[in-house]
């Protein structure tokens, strides 16, 4: 069985991560992602790991950290959060 994109269970979420030589400060893993769900214009579901702020999230318009373990673990937690509000 063939699993479909991840992009295609949500039109609006579109994502991205790069593998970097070295970690983004303050994280200490060796990736840098940005994953956000776009709802008329406005963000509604954000992760990302900006360099200075490290790891978190953005949910209904308020910050929050994240405490990122893998890759597979961080799409399932977008998609979580997603489908949370998608379903409200």
């Amino acid at each position: 069985m063939t699993r479909e994109p991840r992009s295609l269970l949500f039109p609006n979420a579109r994502g991205i991560v790069w593998r970097l030589p070295v970690p983004v400060p303050p994280t200490t893993h060796g990736f840098k992602y940005r994953l956000v769900d776009v709802v008329d214009g406005a963000r509604v579901v954000g992760f990302d790991n900006e360099r200075g702020k490290g790891d978190h999230c953005h949910l209904d318009g308020k910050e929050f950290p994240y405490r990122f373990a893998t890759i597979d673990q961080l799409i399932e937690d977008f998609i979580k959060e997603v489908d949370k509000r998608r379903t409200r």
